[in-house]
């Protein structure tokens, strides 16, 4: 009958589960397909030029019926893509797969409390099998301010030690400041073993070829998505502790690389340095003809000369003025931040060797950042030591301008490094700020507002 209401498709019932006027719905609306497929077993994030969000419409029926289950079944495909873990982590085990996801699970239940939100995980996970229940909050949690919740009855099967160890793991994930991966992937091990992931479909998972967010430079492929994904999710609830940039671990780590000397980027990193420093080429090298005035006793048609002997004066002295060779005063050096997130891997070693190149223009403390800080002599850069935690925020190096009360800066990075804050703008705006960025294909500049110079640092045969 034509009175009969139309069933709601899938598609549909995704963007009304969320709150209507927000998360920038409309820009995802431009660039993501809903399209309902039983290639995947529960949902994934195809990442191409087309972007697509893949759903299983079984899995939807019988795990995800109401819109708070599927807004958090969605929620939970983004965070594969907007964490970026094929960049930190270019692979995957299924041990790096049920980390990523108990990581997430916890994310999205601080960001959503509610019952009805995060009882898609707790109705689809058991509590009395493990490791199943370190994917879904604990009994009682959020537990009433004074109160704590309670311990998983399938970490209370295990051996006393391994026990403690996975109940202070989950009690993590569910605290207000979470548990990065590396804090979960050094605990695991202990208390986990292969067989243990028998019969656990994973959220996360994605077994077929090229489907999911899994493989390739995601930027690349789908520039599009990952922008409207983090304009998104900067707009979610906000949990105590958020993820910035594409920041996934904070637990620092050192690698060792190598260095590339190649002409054309110190060519280019050099002239960007001089307009910072607000010198021509050259300067700080060459003596400049400067104006010097001296008294002699060779008279002379100097204005005070004439003034003196209208009065009936005669000066002994007369001033004479000369042109002199004199080395212009010291430039003022450039403080360089370099990106070593997992993103620039690639490039490291080329930033490397333009820095080292340029160390005339440079301050003597070189600041590598991530989601931290770290500073190192020209000995430490030339060992090419990476301190790294693999993910990318601005607000260190922000904080570290102000610390230092830095004039003058130069940042080498791929641009994507997180929006600054009121603070955080009103720092860079006080700084005369370069940008080198890696990579012309970018579909984003974060620090562009604020930026005096900047260049894209260019292969020899296009400089």
């Amino acid at each position: 009958m034509s009175g009969d209401p139309q069933p709601t498709s899938l598609a549909d019932r995704i963007l009304d589960c969320f709150p209507a006027g927000t998360y920038a719905l409309s820009g995802l609306l431009r660039v993501l397909e809903i399209v309902e497929t039983r290639q995947v077993e529960t949902a994934a994030v195809e990442c191409r030029i087309q972007p697509r969000l893949l759903i299983n419409p079984d899995f939807v029926a019988a795990h995800a019926p109401t819109p708070e289950k599927l807004l958090m079944l969605v929620m939970h495909e983004l965070h594969h893509v907007l964490l970026g873990h094929t960049t930190l982590f270019p692979h995957q085990t299924r041990l790096d797969n049920f980390v990523f996801d108990a990581v997430i699970n916890g994310v999205i239940c601080r960001m959503f409390p509610n019952r009805a939100y995060t009882a898609l995980l707790t109705d689809y996970y058991d509590d009395a099998h493990f490791p199943h229940c370190l994917l879904r909050p604990p009994p009682g949690w959020p537990a009433p301010p004074g109160q704590a919740h309670g311990t998983a009855r399938g970490l209370q099967l295990l051996p006393a030690r391994q026990a403690r160890v996975a109940a202070e793991l989950h009690a993590a994930l569910y605290s207000e400041a979470g548990a990065s991966y590396q804090e979960v992937f050094d605990a695991l091990p202990s208390v986990l073993k292969k067989t243990l992931f028998d019969g656990i479909t994973l959220l996360g998972d994605h077994p077929n070829e090229g489907l999911g967010s899994a493989d390739g430079q995601l930027e690349q492929r789908a520039p599009l998505l990952v922008e409207v994904v983090r304009e998104i999710v900067e707009r979610w609830p906000q949990p105590p502790d958020p993820i910035r940039g594409r920041s996934l671990a904070d637990v620092l780590q050192h690698r060792r690389g190598h260095l590339e000397h190649i002409p054309s980027y110190r060519a280019q990193l050099a002239r960007l340095l001089q307009q910072v420093a607000g010198a021509g080429s050259g300067a700080g090298r060459r003596r400049a003809a400067v104006p010097l005035t001296v008294d002699s006793a060779v008279p002379s048609a100097h204005r005070r000369t004439l003034v003196l002997q209208s009065l009936g004066l005669q000066p002994l002295l007369h001033p004479h003025t000369l042109r002199a060779a004199r080395r212009p005063t010291a430039i003022e050096r450039v403080h360089v931040y370099v990106d070593v997130s997992g993103s620039l891997a690639a490039w490291i070693p080329r930033l490397y060797g333009a820095v080292l190149d340029c160390r005339q223009w440079i301050h003597p403390r070189i600041h590598l950042f991530s989601t931290e800080i770290v500073d190192v002599d020209w000995q430490e850069l030339r060992a090419a030591h990476i301190p790294t935690t693999g993910g990318t925020s601005i607000d260190c190096v922000i904080a570290h301008l102000i610390e230092q009360r830095v004039r003058r800066a130069v940042v080498l990075t791929d641009g994507a490094v997180g929006r600054p804050d009121g603070r955080g703008i009103a720092a860079l705006q006080r700084v005369r700020l370069g940008v080198a960025l890696t990579d012309a294909d970018s579909p984003y500049n974060d620090l562009a507002a604020y930026t005096d110079f900047s260049l894209t640092l260019k292969e020899p045969s296009h400089a």
